[in-house]
């Protein structure tokens, strides 16, 4: 049975409207062969997506008096999550290879997504 995983992709500040039109194609070529590949393996990327720049993102703290927000850009990160895909594995060693085929400049991070409908019809 698959297990789904999420990739988290880490790397430096970028703006897709300042990018050249070549590095935007072979970035996004690079995210297709991933894709292919998920499929290759009999598995399937479930979600996915790039995420606007940081400047355009809301950093939310709870505190005692309520939710702080604060709009980007964030000056103390040096990298930021630039975009994300859960995607199903049958083992973590599956996972692992497949998740490196997706390209980037800084570095990902691999989770296993907790399956919470598993575990409440355990406790049932």
């Amino acid at each position: 049975m698959s297990a789904e995983y999420m990739i988290i992709i880490n790397e430096p500040e970028w703006d897709p409207a300042v990018l050249p039109a070549a590095q935007i194609e072979a970035d996004l070529a690079g995210h297709k062969a991933f894709q292919a590949a998920v499929e290759a393996a009999g598995q399937r990327v479930t979600a996915g997506d790039a995420l606007r720049p940081q400047a355009e993102a809301t950093r939310i703290r709870p505190s005692a008096d309520g939710p702080v927000f604060t709009d980007g850009p964030f000056g103390e990160i040096r990298e930021v999550v630039t975009g994300f895909y859960v995607f199903t594995a049958d083992f973590p060693e599956q996972a692992r290879e497949l998740a490196a085929l997706v390209p980037t400049g800084g570095w990902l991070d691999l989770h296993p997504v907790l399956d919470l409908a598993s575990m409440r019809a355990a406790e049932a």
